[in-house]
């Protein structure tokens, strides 16, 4: 399931958290945990802007991914979601992708 985008319905949201259904990575690791969650990284519809801002990773549309236009990943609202909140399977992203959201994730907790 790592690296797959799926579908998932991120309602109920409040304030500034993602919402609606869209697409999102699988970032958890298949072997962690032991309740129906994953830790997912919302993707969002890219604007040049997110280029400056190092938690969003960039995804270009391509057969793999399923994706529709450029797109960029949210690292800063990765979150743990149940797995009832998965809508569908789209695609899924390539492992040098995957490594780039991990670094991601990574500098939004200050790890080195």
């Amino acid at each position: 399931m790592r690296a797959e985008i799926w579908l998932i319905n991120f309602d109920p949201a409040i304030g500034a958290e993602i919402a609606k259904v869209r697409p999102a990575v699988v970032v958890s690791v298949n072997a962690v945990g032991r309740l129906p969650l994953r830790m997912v990284a919302p993707i969002t519809d890219w604007k040049p802007g997110y280029q400056g801002y190092a938690w969003f990773v960039f995804l270009p549309p391509d057969a793999s991914n399923g994706l529709k236009k450029d797109s960029g990943v949210d690292t800063f609202q990765t979150k743990s979601v149940s797995l009832r909140r998965f809508v569908r399977a789209v695609g899924q992203v390539s492992d040098a992708q995957m490594n780039d959201i991990a670094a991601a994730i990574k500098a939004n907790v200050g790890a080195t």
